[in-house]
């Protein structure tokens, strides 16, 4: 009995009908970036291990696969303190990191304000689970070289027509800002060395609820209620004695504008990696209890390549989980000839049949005919074909009788 073979874990195969779907959900976001003025790049599938893993990408570090130095010997792997001192490279496991190493490597042939369009495949070593695999696409767009909130509202602009585009209307994001976090925290009296592990335990909230978010702030020694208590305040425009609301101004410029997607305030969203530096954004939809993306600001990150500042903001659209969402129409109303050859037709007859009918603009493909046609073009029809001619011995493109399956 022959033995099922499958993908390694958490990663995929896509039949053709799915591959065409996939394509025409990634044309549109494309177009849609592009029209904004962005422009797409390309960087390797591997980094440096020493960039992949210098502190910039939070948890995500943790799941990076890495890539062993070649002709290890014996006493390398004996000598080595840890998996990753056997590495040299790793897969990435976002764009967001080979963004920051492509700005610093080719600085001087970019524009002062560079926007950039990123859509390519990245590695984690998830445990795979519905909507996360471990290989997976990534559709980003970033702009590096402006500090201002025109940014923002430029990235939100574009993620709000692709969206659109992609006929998600009920999509929506919500925002706040890694400023205001901080403030909160401060005017709720959490200690300075407790603050980063807070974040961590307030990013829980959509899965463990207001009280057990505040149990574990309890754990951690924080005055739970008195910070969630600040979070609501905030949301709900309260003055706070001490409280520099100043940190708002970005957000309330945000949620002022008109982006073409609704934003929705949220100050207890916090956005696990530790880069971000001002406003942060993550894209929902109401029938979806996980995000469809997200991102912000994180001017810190490029300039540890670059060695000087540069401010940048990105945002990312969660393909694989936007994927399910969609439903678009078949693009491909066109025609696709199914060519069902007799055995006895030399093959060279059938290529010039061939290429007689793509001059005249089909597209065809060739299957030779089977005894059962009824299944064999039940098969072609699900596979994206349209119509079908039989070849015989003599015949010409001119001759063939094409009809359509079905």
């Amino acid at each position: 009995m022959a033995t099922q073979v499958h993908p390694p874990r958490g990663m995929r195969d896509f039949l053709p009908v799915d591959k065409r779907a996939r394509e025409r959900v990634l044309r549109i976001i494309r177009d849609a970036y592009e029209d904004h003025g962005f422009e797409e790049i390309e960087t390797p599938v591997v980094e440096d291990a020493e960039r992949l893993h210098a502190g910039l990408g939070g948890d995500n570090e943790k799941l990076a696969f890495a890539v062993m130095r070649r002709a290890l010997s014996v006493d390398d792997l004996r000598a080595a303190e840890s998996p990753l001192a056997l590495a040299d490279l790793g897969l990435r496991f976002d764009l967001t990191v080979p963004l920051a190493r492509f700005i610093a490597t080719h600085r001087a042939s970019l524009p002062p304000v560079f926007r950039a369009i990123q859509i390519a495949p990245v590695w984690r070593a998830e445990r795979p689970q519905r909507g996360r695999y471990r290989q997976f696409m990534q559709c980003d767009i970033d702009i590096a070289g402006e500090p201002g909130i025109a940014a923002e509202l430029e990235l939100l602009a574009a993620t709000g027509d692709a969206l659109t585009r992609l006929g998600v209307p009920d999509a929506f994001i919500r925002v706040n800002d890694r400023r205001i976090l901080a403030a909160a925290l401060a005017h709720a009296g959490v200690p300075a060395e407790a603050r980063e592990s807070a974040l961590i335990t307030v990013d829980k909230l959509d899965k463990i609820g207001r009280d057990g978010v505040i149990a574990e702030l309890a754990e951690r020694g924080v005055d739970g209620e008195q910070l969630m208590s600040t979070l609501d305040a905030i949301r709900d425009g309260e003055q706070l004695d001490g409280f520099d609301a100043t940190v708002l101004d970005d957000v309330r410029v945000l949620l002022d504008a008109s982006v073409g997607i609704r934003l929705e305030f949220d100050p207890t969203l916090v956005r696990g990696m530790g880069y971000y530096t001002g406003p942060i954004f993550e894209i929902a939809h109401p029938d979806l209890p996980f995000s469809i993306g997200g991102g912000g600001r994180y001017d810190g990150m490029i300039g540890r390549f670059l060695g000087q500042e540069m401010p940048a903001v990105g945002i990312s659209l969660g393909f694989e989980r936007l994927v399910e969402l969609v439903e678009l129409p078949d693009s491909g109303a066109r025609e696709v000839v199914a060519l069902l050859v007799d055995k006895a037709v030399e093959p060279a007859a059938v290529l010039a049949i061939k290429r007689d009918l793509v001059a005249a603009g089909q597209t065809v493909r060739i299957q030779r005919r089977t005894k059962n046609v009824t299944v064999l073009l039940e098969q072609l029809a699900a596979s994206g074909a349209t119509h079908f001619a039989f070849v015989r011995p003599g015949d010409a493109a001119a001759l063939l009788e094409v009809k359509p399956i079905g």
